[in-house]
């Protein structure tokens, strides 16, 4: 393969710079991908550009395939529930309990916990059931994203889920790549794995950084801007954004007639039930178990390995999604809420709901293919491997994933770079592994970070669909807090490495340092703007009571 070195950079920056200024993604990702072309034939990459858009669709694998029809069918399966009702019975559930911007925003936190086993379906569910409830109570478009956007990534890193056996899988070939040393006892990949989950310090720190914004009602950035925006014009989103889906707007009116909850929850229950016993049963295939009695004599890594880490997750969630949309079919012609063409009618509305996504999703796609022909992830883990102290290593690889992820807009795409070369240079370090489950943790955290800040990544994309958020403006104000968890995570590995300070202190350090942080910056900030650090404490003039909330990026909508 050609070297390209520093020029395997511009495709990736040049489409996010553009995304930025411009706020068009699609246009900004085609010109990237564009670009590589360009530079990977020497000036002539319209015939290179629809090749890797194609071969970005049909992996290998056909991964990206399944997850396409995947978000397809959980379209149609939130226009289904839509169409049902089920929001509405939702919001007229929450309308007697929810009795706040607080308690609001708490429970989107706690819903994007508790769905652990994938973070698209979280996205999907927690995005598409709290945004009307959000808009009631004048919470941001752009919070809201955070919300959804920082707990469905973190969550399923160190969860039962397709992330964790794709995790596995990566620390396997790391140590293939060490080999079998002499006189070193090689763990196994769920030990080490298993041991990392404290040194994921950005995953588990970006929950709590979350919980810290919602419980103290306190932001800072454009954050802080937007909130206020929202709150004292009722505007959930800023004049002139682009959300990436407005439900009111692509999907025909919801029965009003008889809303029923179990127009939401048994869609949604058909999903989770249907995705984790299809996992689990392909997870038991492929670990060619002889029977029930050798599942039961697994242990708890014996299982997480060999069933759960074997498991086809992106086939699942294909038909968890499919089962989704059968069940809400079927709950609406045995209430009589509609006949079965006016069903399939809302499963096609549900399609085109989801086409700007898929068209990102598929750009989001072949930048990542462009940077793995022009070799950007290897250009840059050469640049920063050496002989390195391994007081600072973690720090290093920390840094390299985010920004290899921030270019390259794939936290997987990153953790199947880095890892096979972060092991070895680990143990050459060391000689041991004793440095292996610290900077596997560090991969992951600096993947997710630059997952979070990256707008041609493929979770932030569908955090902003849900969410009904502009991309550029989602991105844009999760950036001031994921880099905020970011450097305190910096701090924490040079505890770790310099002072030989565990997890068990240095993240509540960590936790500690991000709640002086958050109430430090937001009252620099507001003070700075002349604001209040609190959206909620703006004053209205004299007389003047509170605006009624935003439905969308004009006018209210109850």
């Amino acid at each position: 393969m050609a070297e390209f070195g520093v020029l395997s950079l511009f495709p990736p920056l040049f489409a996010i710079l553009l995304a930025i200024v411009t706020r068009r993604p699609m246009l900004s990702l085609f010109l990237g991908v564009w670009s590589g072309a360009v530079i990977y034939t020497g000036g002539h990459g319209i015939a290179q550009t629809f090749d890797w858009i194609v071969a970005a669709i049909i992996a290998d694998d056909g991964f990206n395939v399944r997850i396409l029809l995947f978000t397809l069918f959980l379209g149609s399966g939130v226009a289904l529930i839509w169409r049902l009702g089920g929001a509405l019975a939702i919001q007229n559930w929450a309308a007697s309990r929810l009795e706040s911007q607080r308690t609001t925003a708490a429970v989107t936190w706690f819903l994007g916990v508790v769905i652990f086993f994938d973070d698209y379906a979280n996205t999907a569910i927690v995005g598409s059931t709290m945004r009307d409830i959000s808009d009631r109570f004048r919470i941001s478009r752009e919070k809201l994203s955070y919300i959804v956007d920082s707990t469905a990534a973190p969550v399923a890193t160190i969860g039962i889920s397709s992330w964790v056996a794709y995790q596995l899988s990566m620390i396997e070939e790391g140590f293939d790549e060490v080999g079998d040393p002499a006189g070193v006892e090689v763990p196994s990949a769920f030990t080490v794995y298993l041991e990392s989950i404290p040194y994921n310090a950005y995953a588990l720190l970006a929950i709590v950084m979350v919980a810290i914004v919602v419980f103290s009602g306190r932001d800072y950035g454009e954050m802080l801007d937007a909130e206020h925006r929202s709150w004292t014009t009722g505007r959930v989103n800023r004049e002139g954004a682009v959300p990436l889906q407005e439900v009111d707007e692509d999907l025909s009116p919801p029965i009003t007639d008889r809303p029923m909850l179990r127009t939401f929850f048994l869609p949604v229950a058909a999903l989770i039930v249907v995705t984790v016993a299809g996992a689990l049963w392909t997870g038991y295939q492929a670990a060619e178990l002889a029977g029930v009695g050798d599942l039961l004599a697994l242990s708890l890594g014996g299982f997480a390995e060999n069933v759960a880490g074997g498991a086809d997750w992106a086939s699942a969630l294909i038909w968890g999604s499919f089962a989704m949309v059968v069940t809400a079919i079927v709950i609406g012609l045995a209430y009589d809420l509609f006949d079965l063409a006016e069903g399939v009618e809302t499963v096609l509305e549900g399609f085109h709901l989801m086409l700007t996504a898929v068209t990102i999703l598929v750009l989001a796609w072949s930048i990542s293919t462009v940077t793995d022909e022009l070799g950007t992830g290897d250009f840059v883990s050469a640049a920063v491997e050496g002989t390195l102290s391994p007081s600072v290593f973690p720090v290093v690889v920390l840094l390299t994933a985010a920004v290899i992820a921030f270019t390259m807009g794939s936290s997987w795409a990153t953790m199947g770079i880095l890892t096979p070369i972060a092991i070895p240079v680990a143990f050459d370090l060391t000689g041991d592994f004793s440095l292996a489950p610290i900077v596997v943790g560090a991969v992951f955290s600096g993947a997710i970070f630059g997952d979070h800040t990256s707008p041609i990544s493929d979770t932030t994309v569908l955090s902003s669909t849900f969410t009904g958020a502009d991309l550029i403006d989602h991105v844009r104000t999760q950036a001031y807090y994921a880099t905020t968890v970011l450097l305190v995570v910096i701090v924490a590995y040079l505890l770790n490495g310099y002072l030989g300070v565990q997890p068990a202190i240095f993240l509540p350090l960590g936790v500690l340092l991000l709640i002086g942080l958050v109430y430090g910056l937001s009252e620099v900030d507001a003070r700075r703007k002349g604001i209040e650090p609190v959206a909620q404490r703006a004053d209205f003039e004299e007389g003047e009571a509170a605006p009624e909330p935003a439905g969308d990026s004009t006018e209210a909508t109850d």
